[in-house]
């Protein structure tokens, strides 16, 4: 009988571990990279996703001057928080409550009011099977059905959505099959993730180039691609790895760091400027290996049009053929108005200037042609009366390609080591001289 009561008492002990197991069980163990449609996140539970490498973690955060709370992504090993992603970075929540949880398709954030502070919104779709939530080793948080793995299969992805920080994997540009622009808009200042006044951006009017601007005010421009790099900047360093795609699908940028244990990020800072960043473990702090602008030189527009800025002296001139447009400005130190032709075009008789190791101008205007060569490109622009300079557009394997400009040259400077060959149209008269 004494076992039988025994029994009875274990088993009645292990349903009560059972029930405050069952009952008090939190949502998920931080040590999962995935929420599924059962869990849920809280702003009070200090719970976190984590990657499976543990590189990156997930969850609601808080700045030190701030009462808001945001939800979004940072280093988990970094001892100083170093956030690379924030979902309602312009609709913080005030309240002493909110949860992350999954609604049909959907990603949603409710403050204790169950109101919706954030949504990954979109169009409502049958759950063909359980909906989960992941964080990945490369810093991306994806929605996607759990029977498919495959990320062209993603529901939703953060990398759609980035805000001030570039990772390797990330890109920037067009998706031309669902229509989103990646680009990148700095925080309002360092202690508040609000979209700030910078943005960068790709450019693909024209050759693909990125543009920093302050709302409309362009600051600066990085440069066509050339088939290696961006023209305008020769000094990218040599441990990165920029890839352009270019293709029916997409037109896009991402880059890689031939050394991938280093923790390596771009970032738009809050200030304006475009940096790339690595992360160096025995001082423990984000080294900035480059940053744009980087001098004077870099401002767009600072030479006007047809004038470059010389590296050197970080002085603007003119190209040969053209001279100061107003002569007293530029003696006070106000190159803006740029230069003018010495001789009118004739459209009969012009030839061409070579000038080396220069950044090529905007080409948000300039006509494209990737399958003919240099001395096809010569041709088109003296036949055309409007073309005012030409140059290859990729500079690979000797050169290939054509661009053509028909407007005004802007925001030209040349460079000591880098830079290209490029044709600009001049009158017979100023050939020689």
């Amino acid at each position: 009988m004494r076992g039988v009561q025994n029994i009875c008492h274990h088993f009645y002990a292990f349903s009560l571990l059972l029930i405050v197991f069952v009952l008090f069980r939190p949502a998920f163990s931080t040590h999962v990279n995935t929420l599924s449609s059962t869990d849920f996140l809280t702003n009070t539970s200090n719970r976190t996703i984590v990657s499976p490498g543990g590189v990156f973690e997930f969850g609601f955060f808080k700045l030190a001057s701030s009462s808001c709370w945001y939800l979004g992504i940072w280093y988990k090993n970094i001892p100083e928080r170093s956030y690379v992603w924030v979902a309602n970075r312009d609709n913080p929540l005030h309240s002493s409550t909110g949860t992350l949880r999954i609604s049909g398709t959907n990603l949603v954030l409710l403050d204790q009011s169950k109101n919706t502070v954030w949504s990954t919104n979109l169009t409502r779709r049958c759950v063909k099977s359980p909906v989960v939530a992941e964080l990945f080793d490369n810093g991306n948080f994806v929605m996607r059905y759990s029977n498919n793995s495959d990320p062209s299969g993603y529901l939703w992805q953060s990398f759609d959505f980035p805000t001030d920080t570039l990772l390797p994997q990330m890109k920037l540009g067009f998706d031309l099959k669902t229509g989103p622009h990646r680009f990148l808009r700095s925080w309002r200042s360092p202690d508040d993730p609000a979209s700030g006044n910078y943005t960068y951006k790709l450019e693909t009017r024209g050759l693909p180039e990125f543009f920093l601007r302050s709302e409309d005010f362009l600051l600066y421009r990085t440069g066509p691609w050339n088939g290696i790099r961006f023209n305008g900047v020769p000094e990218m360093p040599r441990l990165l790895d920029n890839i352009l795609t270019e293709n029916k699908e997409e037109i896009t940028y991402t880059f890689r760091m031939t050394n991938h244990s280093i923790y390596s990020k771009f970032i738009i800072t809050h200030s304006g400027f475009f940096q790339l960043l690595t992360w160096t473990p025995k001082v423990q702090l984000w080294n900035v290996l480059w940053s744009i602008p980087n001098d004077q030189c870099d401002l767009y527009v600072l030479c006007g049009p047809y004038g470059y800025c010389d590296t050197k002296t970080s002085m603007c001139n003119c190209i040969k053929g053209f001279k100061p447009k107003g002569s007293q400005a530029w003696a006070l130190g106000d190159m803006s108005q740029g230069c003018v032709r010495k001789t009118s075009l004739s459209c009969g008789g012009d030839g061409f200037i070579r000038l080396t190791k220069m950044k090529l101008p905007d080409t948000t205007y300039a006509i494209v042609d990737k399958l003919v060569g240099i001395k096809e490109c010569k041709k088109r622009c003296l036949k055309d009366c409007n073309c005012t300079a030409f140059a290859n557009a990729d500079i690979r394997k000797g050169g290939s390609g054509c661009v053509i400009w028909t407007s005004e040259l802007v925001d030209l400077r040349n460079y000591a080591e880098g830079g290209q060959e490029f044709y600009v149209r001049l009158a017979a008269a100023d050939l020689d001289c």
